[in-house]
């Protein structure tokens, strides 16, 4: 996800920590945790991402491809960081210090923000179609959610509203909500968001700030409307791409039936579970075909700023088995790619051919010295080799 989408998660998750705790003993102690487990849960919610100083050990893309969502996104690696952070936060917040000193509530609320944190981050992650690697080293394969957009507003309205109107200072409170609706308005006029998903969206938000505001100035009813509601999201997501991911497969096979469907890289778009883009491979003895498109649930109309025209590549498994037991770089590569793309001189996954800013997967294949200490990630596509 989006750092924006693991700050807001994670400052929602450490204020509802804070308000299920009994209350410190006095106020300045109380306002000291509240601060406190905010900024650790947030804080963790965006610490594995720290991976992106990591990726100046490859050259380009490798780099970015084998470390960013590496070993910081590990379950095994997430301990060490959890207690890295914690350490910074004791030594270098004097407050803080003292309060966990004294406070049985504030020592408990923050290992519950911190292990929350990162839990989420991890979570959140593997929702959407990139993937991660959990369970390294003991399983080194990847991971695909396939079932939520990389930027989901519903968290950002849902969670960031109550939060808002928690806030005890009036113009950042009105400046952060005019903010968030502009981006709802903006994201609707270039086509990246339905009109009716924006309708549901302020809706939702007009509910969860309501239940925040009748709960009073230490309720969390908020809070949990807006927990509810994202675990209800992702609970439809999960629904409904499998049953998209079905119905492509079935009409692949009937187009190609003398291939195999090897796998089916699902993509939400924002806030509409009934639109879905794709990009799937099959494979023959030969050859293998990538294939982008969109799937259309119930008749769905879907934002035109994501939808895209259908598209066929095709590719040779000689010349990328070739490839891979050839060249050291290709061979790493293929670590990540999960719809690898052989075509002019450069190998790329097909998945991210239509991002704004180019594809940033692109590996150009030339001769140059092996990178060492490679990441013993699973090859996403073994089952072409």
């Amino acid at each position: 996800m989006d750092n924006i989408t693991h700050s807001i998660i994670g400052f929602g998750v450490g204020e509802l920590v804070h308000r299920s705790l009994p209350a410190e003993a006095d106020a300045p102690a109380q306002r000291a945790r509240h601060r406190l487990l905010l900024v650790a849960c947030a804080l963790a919610s965006n610490f594995p991402d720290l991976d992106l100083f990591l990726t100046q050990l490859l050259p380009s893309p490798l780099g970015y491809l084998l470390h960013h969502r590496g070993h910081t996104h590990t379950a095994l690696w997430a301990i060490p960081q959890a207690l890295l952070l914690a350490g910074l936060l004791w030594l270098l917040w004097p407050s803080a210090r003292a309060l966990l000193r004294a406070s049985r509530p504030a020592r408990l609320g923050l290992a519950l923000s911190i292990v929350a944190g990162f839990a989420l981050h991890l979570a959140m992650d593997y929702t959407n179609s990139y993937g991660l690697h959990p369970w390294y080293p003991f399983d080194g394969r990847w991971y695909y959610g396939d079932m939520v957009f990389i930027v989901e507003p519903l968290f950002w309205v849902a969670i960031g509203v109550p939060m808002a109107l928690i806030m005890r200072w009036r113009v950042p409170r009105a400046a952060g909500l005019a903010a968030l609706f502009a981006a709802l308005v903006f994201f609707a006029a270039r086509g990246y968001l339905d009109w009716t998903s924006l309708v549901a969206l302020l809706l939702i938000a007009l509910i969860c700030g309501a239940a925040q505001w009748r709960a009073g100035p230490r309720g969390r009813g908020g809070l949990m409307l807006a927990l509810g509601v994202s675990i209800a999201f992702l609970g439809v997501q999960q629904m409904t791409s499998p049953a998209a991911r079905a119905r492509i497969s079935a009409e692949l096979q009937s187009q190609h039936p003398e291939a195999r469907v090897l796998d089916v890289a699902m993509t939400a778009f924002p806030s509409q579970p009934l639109c879905w883009s794709y990009v799937s491979i099959q494979a023959d003895g030969e050859h293998y075909w990538l294939q982008r498109g969109v799937a259309r649930l119930g008749g769905a109309t879907c934002p035109a700023g994501l939808t895209v025209s259908p598209q066929t590549q095709t590719g040779s498994l000689p010349e990328l088995r070739a490839l891979k037991a050839s060249d050291c770089h290709v061979d790493a590569w293929l670590r990540f790619g999960r719809m690898p793309l052989l075509q002019d001189g450069a190998l790329s996954d097909y998945r991210f051919a239509t991002t704004p800013r180019g594809n940033f997967t692109t590996l150009r294949i030339a001769p140059s010295p092996c990178p060492a200490d490679i990441p013993a990630w699973g090859y996403p596509r073994a089952d072409l080799f």
